[in-house]
């Protein structure tokens, strides 16, 4: 048995795999509304293996979590949205002159020290917008597109899921692409906790042969998992899901050396915004000896 934590997020491959039946009786899925709700469970012991952004899992390490992360799964998987009044990419290519507009009102944010609220919280210290642009972090998502329906918050920074949300609902639109936001940022991978994975390695590489092929399905049968994950939520639609699925369509399960750069990049960020205390080493955060055994092939980002 295999204790699992994941997240809502209809592209990372747990619901695909949830829906499909793929692990049967051997997994135990548990929903998280966030990535530091998971860092949490795993500090408890309560979940052996889990999707989450990598910023979460550093700073979950920093304060002495033994995890590590052993695959990717998705890149580039935040995206800044806001009302029909915000001009945007790419009518405007730069993303300070998008900040502007946003001077004196309210930007929804996933929780604290999610990867999300570490992108814009480094832009926002960057560009001297800290005092100007007020951040409110939600516990979840669809609090999120309330507050922008309800015209109490402009603009918000999260999930592809999101920003469909807002388009949909909300009249919104996005202000910047997720591609130009923070590129190659690691949306999501698979951490383990370090202990399970030296008792239960067949286990997880049993897991990631799952979840590499589920990438796979996303990749090059996006309707037909569109399909299947409707179905299960029950919440979205097909069409929902495919506008979702192809904001970002960078889905698999490698550790490339963009992603593994891009996620060493956050250390220096986390650092300096105070979320972590110490550098940190690729070898604190990865251990990629399995999934580079499991995917040998060029990699499908």
């Amino acid at each position: 048995m295999i204790r699992i934590g994941h997240l809502s997020t209809f592209y990372h491959t747990s619901i695909l795999m949830i829906a499909r039946g793929t692990l049967g009786a051997d997994a135990e899925w548990t929903l998280f509304a966030t990535g530091p709700a998971i860092v949490d469970a795993f500090e408890r012991s309560e979940i052996d293996l889990a999707y989450i952004g990598l910023p979460p899992a550093m700073i979950g390490i920093d304060r002495g979590v033994a995890v590590k992360c052993i695959a990717g799964g998705h890149a580039e998987g935040t995206v800044l949205i806001g009302t029909e009044k915000l001009k945007g990419f790419p009518e405007i290519t730069d993303l300070q002159t998008i900040l502007n507009q946003l001077k004196g009102l309210k930007i929804g944010v996933p929780g604290k020290g999610s990867i999300h609220d570490v992108i814009i919280s480094e832009y926002l210290n960057q560009l001297n917008l800290e005092k100007e642009i007020e951040v409110i972090n939600f516990k979840w998502a669809d609090q999120i597109l309330e507050e922008i329906h309800g015209a109490r918050i402009q603009a918000a920074i999260g999930t592809p899921a999101l920003a469909v949300a807002v388009m949909r609902y909300a009249k919104g639109n996005i202000l910047y692409p997720p591609s130009r936001l923070w590129p190659w940022n690691p949306s999501y991978g698979i951490c383990v906790k370090t202990d399970f994975l030296k008792k239960e390695r067949r286990e997880v590489e049993r897991f990631l042969q799952f979840h590499e092929e589920a990438t796979s399905f996303l990749r090059n049968r996006p309707r037909e998992a569109a399909a299947i994950i409707s179905d299960h939520v029950r919440v979205a639609d097909e069409d929902f899901i495919m506008d979702t699925l192809s904001i970002s369509p960078k889905y698999c399960a490698a550790l490339t050396d963009e992603y593994i750069s891009s996620a060493m990049g956050f250390v220096s960020v986390l650092k300096r915004l105070g979320y972590i205390k110490k550098e940190m080493t690729f070898d604190e955060l990865f251990e990629p000896s399995l999934i580079n055994s499991l995917h040998p092939e060029q990699d499908h980002y």
